[in-house]
C-alpha cells in the first residue's frame, strides 16, 4: 500500500509549478507528497510556499524545508493537494479521518485547483459505503448536534483516540463526531442539511470541490497511476 501512495504522491507533485502557493493536506499520503516536495526544494528544483491544513502538515513541511504560512495569510492557493477517505464517480469526497477536515475544506475552497490523491481502495460507488462522515462541533452543542443527525437517519458517535482518555480534539479545539448513515443517496442535500445545524463547525463531505483525483492501482512493485477528471462547482 505504501508504494501505491508514493506513486500517487509523485504524480501529484509533477503537477505543481515552480513558485506556486500550495495547499498542504493532512494524512499518510500527504506525508509522501511533502517528502517529494521537500526533496525538490532542497535540490533547488522547486520554490513553493505551503499553506498548512494541520499541525501535522506544518511540522512535516518544516522538517522538509518547505516554507509555510497560515490560511488566514493568503487570499488564494494555486493548487491544493490532499488525501481522501472515499471518492465517488462524480468526484464527491469524504475526508476527516485525521480530524483536519474543516481547515482542509477552507484551503480547498481557496485553491484554483484541488487534487485528491488516493490509492484505488478509496474509490466507492456511493459515499458512506465504508466510512462515516466526520463532524466537528463545538463542545456545548454536542448533544444537540447528535440529536439533529439522528433525526436525519445518522448514527453519530464521539470519536476517541488511542492512548488518550476522552474525545479526539481537532487542531481548532473542538471534539469530533463520526456519523454513519445507512445510505447517502444525495450527498449534496445531506451536506446542506448538516451545514444548517447550529453548533456544527464543519463536516467531511466535500461536494463539487475536486478537480482531479490521482489514483494509484496495483501492482505495488509497478503501480499504475490514473487521473480522473471532475467538473468542479
Amino acid at each position: 500500500m505504501d508504494e501505491l501512495k508514493k506513486a500517487a504522491a509523485r504524480a501529484a507533485v509533477e503537477r505543481i509549478a515552480d513558485g506556486s502557493v500550495v495547499g498542504l493536506g493532512t494524512g499518510t499520503t500527504l506525508a509522501y507528497v511533502l517528502q517529494e516536495l521537500g526533496a525538490k526544494a532542497q535540490r533547488g528544483d522547486m520554490r513553493i510556499t505551503g499553506v498548512a491544513t494541520s499541525y501535522q502538515a506544518r511540522f512535516l513541511a518544516k522538517e522538509y524545508g518547505i516554507p509555510v504560512c497560515d490560511p488566514m495569510d493568503v487570499n488564494f492557493v494555486d493548487i491544493a493537494i490532499d488525501g481522501a477517505d472515499e471518492v465517488d464517480p462524480q468526484g464527491r469526497v469524504i475526508k476527516g479521518a485525521g480530524a483536519a477536515h474543516v481547515t482542509e475544506k477552507l484551503v480547498a475552497a481557496l485553491a484554483k485547483r484541488f487534487i485528491v490523491v488516493v490509492d484505488e481502495s478509496k474509490l466507492v460507488e456511493r459515499l458512506g459505503e465504508r466510512c462515516p462522515v466526520p463532524i466537528e462541533a463545538i463542545a456545548p452543542a454536542l448533544a444537540f448536534v447528535q440529536k439533529r443527525i439522528r433525526e436525519m437517519g445518522g448514527d453519530p458517535v464521539i470519536r476517541t483516540g488511542k492512548g488518550k482518555i476522552g474525545p479526539v480534539i481537532s487542531d481548532l479545539g473542538n471534539p469530533i463526531l463520526d456519523a454513519r448513515f445507512d445510505r447517502i443517496d444525495d450527498p449534496a442535500a445531506l451536506s446542506q442539511r448538516l451545514d444548517s445545524i447550529p453548533g456544527l463547525v464543519g463536516h467531511g463531505l466535500f461536494i463539487g470541490m475536486a478537480d482531479q483525483a490521482i489514483v494509484a492501482r496495483p501492482p505495488e512493485e509497478q503501480p499504475v497511476v490514473e487521473v480522473l477528471e471532475f467538473r468542479r462547482g
